[in-house]
């Protein structure tokens, strides 16, 4: 009952998440980014301790696919997850464990991206989201992520309406460039992109006050990968 995509920007190096289900408060146990290490989802009856086990094995040096194996060999309870990752380097992978009903699950990979999901209302679903995210690759990394779920909500979504849904980027800073949540909404994606679309003005200006603060006026430049979104 969740569909994520991770991603990373070529031009860039941004690394991102966007995820939605029909359960509450997906950001806090689905996604999980570290900035120049990569971007995972941990999902279906989930283990949010998985997310940064993943992320550990990719910043040791390991590929995406060598981090989602690892991960699936350290847990008695693969079965029943379903996991995908991206570094900073190399294409995505994912598993999605046997207890998983495959004809309602989906899995996209790509160089630059990965699409999971489970308990979905139609096959096209994956699909749909990983053609929205690369119709524009000159648009801003957070932008194409949120075009991307709402492209899946369009191919029919889950089996159960939507509740929340969460958009998480990282640039060359350890804390976050955009980490947005929707806990609870009769309409999330809705109500992502309301978020989104005030928040994006200003996110290289908070990367701004953090590293440089006695700039009131604003003329320190944001670094390089962080003045874009």
């Amino acid at each position: 009952m969740t569909y994520s995509i991770i991603a990373r920007c070529g031009r860039t190096g941004l690394l991102g998440v966007a995820t939605a289900t029909s359960d509450m408060a997906v950001g806090a146990r689905v996604p999980w980014v570290r900035s120049g290490t990569g971007a995972v989802v941990t999902q279906h009856r989930t283990d949010p301790r998985l997310g940064p086990r993943m992320l550990d094995i990719l910043d040791a040096g390991a590929t995406a696919e060598d981090a989602v194996r690892a991960t699936v060999g350290s847990t008695p309870d693969a079965d029943w997850r379903q996991l995908a990752a991206i570094g900073a380097r190399g294409p995505a992978a994912a598993y999605t464990g046997a207890r998983i009903d495959a004809s309602a699950a989906t899995t996209v990979l790509a160089d630059d991206h990965a699409v999971v999901g489970n308990i979905l209302a139609a096959p096209g679903v994956g699909p749909a989201v990983s053609a929205a995210f690369r119709a524009d690759p000159s648009a801003e990394l957070a932008e194409r992520l949120v075009s991307a779920l709402e492209a899946g909500l369009e191919a029919g979504g889950e089996t159960d309406p939507l509740r929340s849904a969460a958009l998480l980027v990282h640039g060359a800073q350890r804390f976050p460039l955009v980490d947005l949540r929707v806990d609870d909404h009769a309409e999330p994606l809705t109500e992502l992109r309301r978020l989104w679309e005030l928040y994006a003005p200003s996110a290289g200006e908070y990367v701004r006050r953090a590293l440089h603060p006695d700039d009131a006026t604003g003329r320190a430049p944001v670094p390089e990968g962080e003045a874009r979104v």
